[in-house]
């Protein structure tokens, strides 16, 4: 026992000694994080090693622990994936110090093995950030993290999206239970009016099933309401005919800043209206849209060109189109082709509006105070 005290106070006198040098700090860490609920699980990469056994930590732990890397080291780099938890991971690693990066989500199985596992993923996520903090921009898709205002105002739009849609669900589940005995409900068959005359018509069960989806109904549409007044009440007070209020301002909030872009191609990819693509030595072939981007801007974009094919005739992307978009011979599926283009062309010329690049009575566009086109939903 003596044997070890001594042992003992003599590596604390060697610790202790005044020629010591404190181990240096790495000149930087990098960690990957796959983030759950309830854990996170980390790999760690420190200069330019092999990536580290992977950890498991709650999230208060990681937080504890990340504060330990960053006196371990000149700079801290991590990342993770986009998805239901939101920025706010992302702004507490900001304000610790930390360069973190918000990544696209993707398959992270390069080579088809068909395994996945939270360890897997945290360390491509490691590997990949390694190259990309090296120079490697292509490594993974960096992710925009909006201002907290912004994102707040993206919220209440797309909350008002979900109204809509839970409104489309319970009127189809009504349909439903009605054809299930037998009978046919049409249109808005909720509304006071209609429901007078079909309820009289039904058999007493499906009164019976209908009526709650009714009430469901009703309270939604009110909050649906509210939600869309607050939507169109921060819209620009000047507007082309026929883009509307609500559109408008649904375009800005899901783009959140139009002076990301820097030219039109990444307007156009960003919508995921750009064509996909099979292209090798002389031969080239065009498919359908790839669909990568804003999936909610797509519908948004499609509805307000079928409006403005009418009450904007002199806007030059529905100029070079509305003959053959109104030719009684062109088929359904080339009119949607058609669409498709002008709606890509428009979120380009809508992107030089709103950065001041051009005025929209330059390309051609009829302007009046806004408002919601008539029957629109967007």
């Amino acid at each position: 026992m003596n044997n070890n005290k001594a042992k003992k106070t003599a590596k604390q006198t060697k610790t202790q000694a005044p020629g010591h040098r404190p181990e240096a700090k790495a000149k930087t860490i990098k960690l990957g994080v796959d983030v759950h609920l309830d854990r996170y699980v980390v790999v760690r990469i420190i200069e330019g090693g092999t990536p580290q056994p992977p950890q498991r930590f709650t999230p208060p732990e990681f937080m504890l622990w990340v504060a330990k890397q960053l006196t371990m080291a000149e700079r801290v780099f991590s990342c993770y994936e986009a998805g239901p938890f939101g920025y706010s991971l992302h702004r507490k690693l900001e304000r610790m110090g930390v360069s973190n990066y918000l990544v696209r989500p993707r398959d992270w199985d390069e080579y088809g093995k068909k395994v996945k596992t939270d360890k897997r993923d945290a360390k491509q996520l490691a590997l990949h950030l390694d190259r990309y903090v090296n120079g490697n921009h292509d490594a993974f898709c960096v992710v925009r993290v909006p201002t907290p205002e912004q994102e707040q105002a993206r919220s209440i739009s797309r909350q008002r999206e979900s109204f809509q849609n839970e409104r489309l669900r319970l009127a189809a589940q009504g349909r439903s239970h009605a054809l299930y005995y037998g009978e046919h409900l049409q249109g808005e068959w909720w509304r006071e009016d209609v429901w007078k005359t079909s309820a009289a018509q039904l058999p007493a069960i499906v009164v019976n099933l209908l009526e709650p989806l009714r009430r469901l109904i009703a309270a939604l549409e009110v909050e649906l309401k509210t939600r869309t007044q607050e939507v169109q009440a921060a819209a620009p007070a000047e507007l082309p005919v026929g883009l509307g209020k609500l559109t408008s301002e649904i375009l800005d909030r899901e783009v959140a800043d139009w002076q990301r872009f820097s030219n039109r191609r990444q307007v156009a990819s960003y919508t995921g209206l750009c064509p996909r693509e099979d292209s090798s030595s002389d031969r080239r072939f065009q498919g359908s849209i790839n669909k990568h981007g804003n999936r909610r801007l797509r519908p948004v974009l499609v509805e307000c060109l079928w409006r403005l094919s009418v009450f904007q005739p002199e806007y030059r992307a529905v100029k070079k189109w509305r003959p053959e978009l109104l030719n009684p011979k062109t088929s359904k599926p080339r009119r949607k082709k058609i669409i498709v283009a002008m709606a890509r062309a428009f979120a380009v010329d809508w992107w030089r509006v709103r950065t001041g690049r051009c005025r929209a009575q330059d390309l051609g566009f009829r302007l009046q105070p806004a408002t919601v086109a008539k029957g629109a939903k967007k």
